[in-house]
């Protein structure tokens, strides 16, 4: 499963790097610090899954790299990852079609079990994972999912 990064920051970068390295199936196959440089890459690329924190350099958002790739088909699997874990913020994500939506303060390694959930689906589908919640709030499949996300749904 190939997976790129954006993140404005080198560090958080290299850390979901380390997180990822070396998990089963798991790729990553990109980085990007600013909204063009990972459209454009994504666009080019085109990994299974995006992980993508909202604040980036520049004067666009992780929101609206979401909004591009969102295009795509088939669009990539996006977890948002944000130290500005505001409601409406999660709202928008959400209803923008990101599938995750993370805390990185408190939810920071929460990812792997998700990435790996996701890489076996991915496997085990021979194209790309599934998992994305319905207009329901429930989950479309028997993934895990952290419990950010069933109450960003409700708020």
């Amino acid at each position: 499963m190939k997976v790129f990064l954006v993140d404005d920051s080198p560090e958080i970068r290299e850390r979901l790097s380390g997180m990822l390295y070396g998990l089963k199936g798991v790729e990553i196959v990109g980085q990007a610090d600013r909204a063009a440089t990972a459209i454009s890459s994504i666009r080019a690329i085109k990994p299974d899954v995006v992980l993508l924190d909202i604040q980036l350099i520049g004067h666009e958002t992780g929101i609206d790299v979401l909004e591009q790739i969102e295009r795509e088909k088939p669009a990539p699997k996006v977890i948002m990852l944000t130290n500005y874990p505001y409601p409406q913020y999660r709202k928008r994500c959400l209803e923008a079609g990101a599938d995750f939506f993370f805390d990185k303060s408190i939810e920071f390694d929460d990812l792997v079990p998700v990435i790996q959930k996701l890489a076996m689906t991915n496997e085990s589908s021979n194209g790309r994972p599934s998992g994305r919640i319905d207009d329901t709030g429930e989950p479309t499949n028997a993934m895990v999912y952290t419990t950010m996300v069933y109450r960003s749904r409700d708020s």
